[in-house]
């Protein structure tokens, strides 16, 4: 019997610390769940088990997750010596020839990477399926999505393949999978986490990294461990007040939750989410905080999917560009899916004038949102409109290549605020329906307020546990 699958993260480091087991005892047990699990789901689709043992066997740094086991999702994290592929047959031969700083400060905390996590073709989509790659398996019920674009991530930490693993969210990419696949997933604050020394200001900003993680504490000792700008940084979030694992576990006070169940879309809701946000704000009223339902929707914001969208479809033309520029090669259809490539003319198509606008909208937007803090503390509402949307519900038909796109707007039209406003936000799993499937409740914070995330998420955490919850054919 395996004894560390039950634990997470900052307990495993901590048997490390007291010299009870070796890193590469945790090393070697990860990677037998990973050969045991990952036929099944397609979770890891690159492996990098010598490297990981000899660094095991090694002078690892002593860090606040010395020997612990952890994945990179294959999207952003250049990794030297490593093939990056972002899901796509285009980049699948591109070994960066260099760390990114982030992960130099993921290895800087002791963390050993296994591997690489599964995800959709450039991170574009809400789900993980992509033709190169393959579909990646939701733990919970095999023919379901894990989720997008971090579900790689979020099916091997669900799973028990790691405690924990890379992603990142430029439109819910991390909160989406967490709901999915029941784990706690938060997206940082923008600027939080750095982007250097490869991109200064991918998707507009839109884009964050931090991780999918069973429990708080994790999430919160590993921001601690990677935050901060890195040399050159346009942009720099406000500094923290104390470590965020002190922040995790520390009483929240009363707190003012405004409760939103409007979406920009109109988008209908699943009966079982909407269970979820009740069940959560029942819950909140129960631990002494106020709860009001009041609305975030505010003049011109049925413009703001088209400006989300020009800026978007603005990054996968500098993205498409940049690949073709560092290999030398024109791209073409033949390249890409046909969904990707249909967006990158949509974004050829988009004029200098409407991504300057696009961009000026988003700033607005920004700035009538951190005035709905003024008498608000945090945001509740629904992480996603469905429970795990089944393989295959994102698909492009041949004759409507953007039809995905619709189809993601109606999935996830709560998501893409916290990205276009900068806001840190987190998809907590305290629901699971009827057939099982998890479904998560998502709150947002001010900009640079991770803390009172942090303290909320550790309230939720003790009064109604999730980590014991495990998907019984992996448990």
């Amino acid at each position: 019997m395996d004894p560390f699958v039950s634990l997470d993260a900052t307990a495993q480091a901590e048997l490390v610390r007291r010299g009870e087991v070796t890193p590469l005892e945790l090393v070697d047990a990860a990677i037998a769940r990973i050969e045991r699990h990952n036929p099944k789901l397609n979770a890891v689709t690159q492996q990098q088990f010598d490297t990981a043992r000899l660094r095991a066997k090694g002078a690892l740094p002593r860090g606040p997750f010395t020997g612990v086991p952890f994945l990179l999702k294959d999207l952003l994290a250049a990794q030297q010596g490593q093939p990056l592929t972002g899901g796509s047959r285009f980049m699948k031969d591109f070994v960066p020839d260099h760390d990114s700083e982030l992960v130099k400060r993921h290895l800087r905390a002791g963390l050993v990477v296994l591997g690489k996590t599964n995800t959709p073709e450039l991170g574009l989509l809400p789900t993980t399926e992509s033709e190169l790659l393959g579909p990646c398996r939701n733990p919970w019920n095999l023919e379901r999505s894990a989720g997008g674009s971090s579900g790689g991530a979020a099916a091997a930490v669900a799973s028990g393949m790691v405690p924990f693993a890379h992603a990142s969210d430029g439109g819910g990419s991390i909160r989406i999978p967490a709901s999915s696949c029941g784990l706690f997933g938060l997206k940082p604050t923008r600027g939080r986490n750095p982007t250097g020394p490869d991109f200064a200001d991918p998707y507009h900003w839109l884009v964050a990294d931090h991780a999918l993680t069973r429990s708080v504490r994790d999430s919160a000792a590993l921001l601690d461990a990677t935050e901060g700008p890195d040399v050159g940084a346009p942009y720099i979030a406000p500094p923290k007040a104390r470590p965020y694992a002190l922040e995790a576990g520390a009483p929240p006070g009363r707190l003012r939750v405004g409760l939103a169940l409007r979406n920009s879309v109109g988008a209908p809701v699943h009966p079982e989410c909407l269970a979820a946000v009740a069940a959560t704000a029942r819950l909140l009223e129960g631990l002494g905080h106020s709860v009001l339902e009041l609305s975030l929707e505010a003049p011109g914001d049925e413009a703001l999917g088209q400006h989300f969208m020009t800026v978007w479809a603005a990054g996968v033309v500098y993205t498409i560009d940049r690949m073709a520029q560092r290999s030398g090669r024109a791209p073409d259809a033949a390249h890409f899916e046909p969904f990707t490539w249909a967006l990158y003319q949509f974004g050829l198509d988009q004029g200098l004038s409407a991504y300057l606008l696009a961009q000026a909208e988003l700033q607005r937007f920004s700035r009538l949102i951190a005035r709905r803090f003024e008498d608000v503390d945090v945001w509740l509402l629904p992480t996603v409109t469905e429970p795990p949307a089944p393989l295959g519900t994102f698909a492009a038909p041949p004759d409507e290549p953007l039809a995905p796109l619709f189809r993601a707007a109606a999935f996830t039209p709560y998501c893409p605020m916290a990205n276009m406003t900068g806001c840190p936000a987190m998809s907590v799993p305290l629901h699971w329906s009827p057939e099982g499937l998890p479904v998560g409740v998502q709150f947002i914070g001010r900009f640079g307020d991770e803390a009172t995330l942090f303290r909320l998420a550790a309230q939720l955490e003790s009064a109604h546990p999730w980590t014991h919850r495990r998907p019984a054919v992996f448990g």
